[in-house]
């Protein structure tokens, strides 16, 4: 099940959003120009490796270990490590689901404030995350969890949407128009369920099923907080 698009044209140019879609290409770009070593070291300097702060680095290589500890006490990682990618389809389908989603939530919630909440929903993505398998050597990378967060806002804002759905049932591909709040109950679903599998040890995948569910669930919480507070209406 993949959002190819929405139904509710925006009224405002959204132009953080694609600032931010800008930004993850460029530095997926770069990452392209590093040789295997030189991407793997960057993922550690930059991703969000818990174990950098629990201390957890028995399963490392000697070297890593050693440029981990050297940042034990840095924390930009949580934020950096939401603008970056470990391949096309991830990028490629984090940007598009970002585009699905985001202009509606920066059209509702303000340029200034979306770059805020968009950041807030990458940092409490990777909190839970981190509780959730605080000595892991893996790091956390993607935007997901901040998308996510952009999704749990629109679940919120705007429920009665529709959104244009590819779904492939075996080899048959079938585009239909879903409500916003069946498609993003299902996609939420899916998280929490490879999430608890993911705890019992039954999912290897590596996606970090955990900032998902964190991310959606802060974004719709605080937009329940904006709209109390910055009343307006509902699209439908």
């Amino acid at each position: 099940m993949f959002p190819l698009r929405d139904t509710i044209p925006s009224e405002k140019k959204p132009y953080v959003m694609w600032t931010i879609i800008l930004i993850n290409v460029g530095v997926f770009l770069y990452e392209l120009l590093l040789s295997d070593g030189e991407l793997l070291l960057f993922m550690y300097r930059h991703g969000l490796v818990p174990s950098r702060y629990t201390k957890g680095y028995a399963t490392l290589e000697p070297y890593y270990t050693y440029v981990l500890k050297l940042n034990r006490f840095n924390l930009f990682p949580f934020v950096t490590s939401i603008f970056l990618h470990g391949g096309w389809t991830h990028i490629i389908g984090n940007m598009w689901t970002l585009w699905v989603f985001g202009d509606n939530v920066e059209d509702r919630l303000g340029h200034f404030r979306f770059l805020l909440y968009y950041l807030s929903w990458g940092i409490a993505a990777n909190l839970f995350q981190f509780l959730v398998a605080p000595i892991s050597s893996t790091p956390i990378i993607g935007a997901s969890g901040a998308i996510a967060g952009v999704m749990g806002a629109y679940l919120f804002f705007f429920p009665w949407s529709r959104i244009l759905t590819f779904i492939p049932i075996f080899i048959i591909p079938f585009i239909i128009e879903i409500p916003a709040f069946i498609f993003l109950i299902i996609w939420f679903t899916i998280q929490f369920f490879n999430g608890t599998l993911s705890i019992v040890g039954a999912n290897f995948s590596g996606v970090a099923w955990w900032a998902h569910i964190g991310g959606f669930l802060v974004g719709l919480y605080m937009a329940k907080r904006f709209e109390t507070k910055y009343p307006g209406y509902w699209y439908r």
